[in-house]
């Protein structure tokens, strides 16, 4: 067994040999050959998913000599999280495209199942399995505890009842269950409602707090206890109520993180009742961080350019400080602590780091590299990626992140502009394994962080609402403008390509603009904005939902504005060609958006090729398909905007002026 694991690491250790050409598209494409990392409370042992030869494989081993515990192949499962509960027990999370049923108007779900490992007898159990009328689905999880020396899972569940046409789930209400992670026994602690949206518990597995949620009127409250209780804290939010619910600093007190008029605020009350007190470092929150024993709120992530936190404790403080010294110029990412915070595993990236996991024992000061995430892209294949400022036409300041081709003067470049999805979401100058694939093959990447993006504060976040198709497009090519204004890019030798958002970003770029791309990519994209609305309205029917989409994107079913934002109803003009690459399991953004964008560019006789991706879901989670994609996306940005092509033009030509 020690032989497996000493294969698993040797298939990990970066190449040193110089390569001519790039790496091959499989190097990016591949999932990452370490996805998820944990270590025990102890920090003697920690597990992992990663590649061992061939396979996807789960991994528990000791730290000290890698020496395997247990191992299990998971092919291509979807695995999203990995829990220790003391040494002995591991929980797997896993997701599945699911047909739930004849009576919900959406068919397919991507539902959640937790898989728990014991380590002793090798015997495993899905959460719920011994259970007959609750779905083997897992809504939400809320820590382990030990009890009476037995361990125990808290898990959100949805019961189940019997109709003639076959096992379907009865209602939406999610209850509160505890699971003996021995036997798989779950108990009822307790039911839950339409309001209800979480509970609270502490590390001896009480109930201390739940969360109530009104969809119709927006308010909420934090009640005491497991059902009904005092009102701790309440307030109201249009679609936004609690961000972040867990213990405060004592276990005497809830931290309840949530939306106001100024921002997320981080507000801590007693349990026992009384005033609540406001964080004054709120606005520069971006996560909190809670003890993994304790589940005591001990410090924060912080909002910023690059990954950042702020420890509560003087000592661990500084032995943070410390671990992030150690790898200078790069991004440090804290991915797990032991129990004693003396053993941790970060993740590295940036500079020529294609990421590497680190096991940093912080008492001998050793740092010993454990894994990478893309064994087969060398130093000198990566490309460096730095943050980039410019200013919007609205003088608004903007931020993004610029990844040039290794090897190559920044200057006159051809450009891939890479827009994320969300469209709250950011990027950081990390290594981006899609970004790295264009740049390895001549092209800088721009990934503009455009208003309505998270990182920045609520009122960046804001200032997107009912821009999409405007200012938050204009944000992208205004970036664009100053990249060629620097010299760095030739503005005539663009394409653009995203995913989610980021592909209605890519359809908007050369259908309501024109003149700046040569070619689009749009992934799993959104092009008729109505359909989209009504899509999230009919298959999901939460109302704190539609009122997000509708205020993001500035209008309702219906209303003319939505037309003149979706790139279907602008087919015609199109002057640019597109490439559409949808997954058939896509649960967010229905592959019908990527259909009825090929067929208005088809009526129009616009230049359309549409890429269909069997079982994928909408986070590209399946290597296959992941590698599908990428190859499609690269082979049609190579082919209408080539790298290696004569410049269109001077370089330092300014692009085409954004409309405002």
């Amino acid at each position: 067994m020690f032989r497996l694991v000493w294969a698993l690491l040797a298939s990990l250790t970066l190449a040193t040999a110089a390569a001519a050409a790039p790496p091959p598209i499989e190097a990016y494409g591949k999932l990452p050959g370490v996805e998820l990392i944990s270590l025990s409370p102890s920090g003697d042992r920690l597990a992992t998913v990663a590649v061992v030869g061939d396979a996807r494989t789960l991994l528990a081993a000791t730290t000290n000599g890698m020496q395997a515990i247990f191992t299990t192949a998971v092919g291509p499962a979807k695995v999203r999280d990995i829990q220790w509960a003391g040494e002995d027990h591991l929980l797997v999370r896993i997701s599945q495209t699911t047909n739930i049923g004849y009576d919900f108007t959406r068919q397919n779900y991507e539902l959640s199942a937790v898989v728990v490992i014991n380590l002793k007898t090798g015997k495993s159990f899905t959460v719920f399995e011994h259970h007959p009328t609750v779905a083997q689905a897992v809504f939400d999880f809320y820590g382990t505890a030990q009890i009476g020396g037995t361990w125990y899972g808290f898990f959100a569940g949805m019961k189940m009842q019997q109709e003639k046409m076959g096992t379907l789930l009865a209602d939406t209400d999610i209850d509160l269950y505890r699971v003996n992670l021995d036997t798989g026994a779950p108990e009822l602690l307790a039911n839950g409602n339409s309001g209800s949206s979480g509970w609270l518990v502490n590390s001896a597995g009480e109930v201390v707090a739940h969360a109530q949620y009104n969809q119709l009127s927006g308010d909420w409250s934090i009640m005491t206890g497991e059902r009904g209780g005092r009102q701790l804290l309440g307030g109201h939010a249009a679609f936004e109520a609690i961000r972040y619910f867990g213990l405060g600093r004592t276990p005497d007190t809830v931290l309840v993180a949530h939306a106001s008029d100024t921002g997320v605020v981080y507000d801590v009350v007693p349990l026992a009742g009384g005033a609540a007190i406001t964080a004054p470092e709120s606005a520069e929150i971006d996560e909190p961080l809670f003890d993994r024993t304790t589940g005591l709120w001990i410090g924060e992530r912080l909002v910023g350019d690059v990954p950042d936190q702020r420890m509560f404790d003087a000592a661990l403080a500084s032995k943070t400080r410390g671990v992030r010294n150690a790898f200078p110029g790069l991004s440090v990412e804290f991915r797990s602590w032991n129990a004693t915070q003396d053993r941790v595993i970060v993740f590295t990236s940036g500079g020529d780091d294609s990421g590497t996991y680190w096991l940093v024992d912080i008492k001998t000061r050793a740092a010993d590299p454990i894994g990478y995430a893309y064994p087969d892209i060398k130093p000198s294949d990566v490309g460096g990626a730095r943050m980039v400022a410019w200013t919007a036409g609205d003088s608004l300041a903007l931020h993004g992140v610029l990844t040039l081709p290794p090897g190559r003067e920044a200057k006159g470049l051809p450009l891939v502009v890479l827009p994320h999805g969300g469209p709250e979401m950011r990027d950081f100058a990390v290594f981006d394994w899609w970004a790295q694939a264009f740049a390895a093959r001549g092209y800088a990447v721009f990934q503009p962080n455009f208003r309505g993006s998270d990182g920045y504060g609520q009122g960046f976040r804001d200032a997107g609402f009912g821009e999409w198709g405007r200012k938050m497009q204009t944000d992208i090519s205004d970036g664009v403008a100053e990249l060629a204004r620097q010299g760095i890019i030739d503005p005539h030798r663009a394409c653009i390509v995203g995913s989610s958002y980021g592909g209605y970003a890519a359809l908007a770029g050369v259908t309501l603009q024109h003149g700046f791309y040569r070619c689009s990519v749009a992934v799993a994209g959104v092009s008729d904005l109505s359909d989209f609305i009504l899509y999230q309205r009919k298959e999901r029917a939460v109302t704190p939902t539609m009122r997000y989409w509708e205020t993001f994107i500035g209008g309702k079913p219906g209303d003319a504005i939505l037309g003149q934002l979706s790139p279907t109803h602008h087919a015609v003009e199109a002057d640019a060609p597109i490439l559409l690459i949808h997954g058939k399991d896509d649960t967010v953004v229905p592959i019908a958006q990527s259909y009825a964008m090929q067929h208005a560019l088809q009526d129009a006789h616009k230049p359309v090729e549409l890429v269909v991706m069997p079982g994928e879901d909408h986070w590209l989670s399946r290597e296959d398909t992941r590698i599908q994609m990428l190859r499609a996306a690269v082979a049609f940005v190579e082919k209408y905007n080539p790298a290696d092509a004569a410049p269109a033009a001077s370089a330092s030509a300014a692009a085409p002026a954004a409309a405002h």
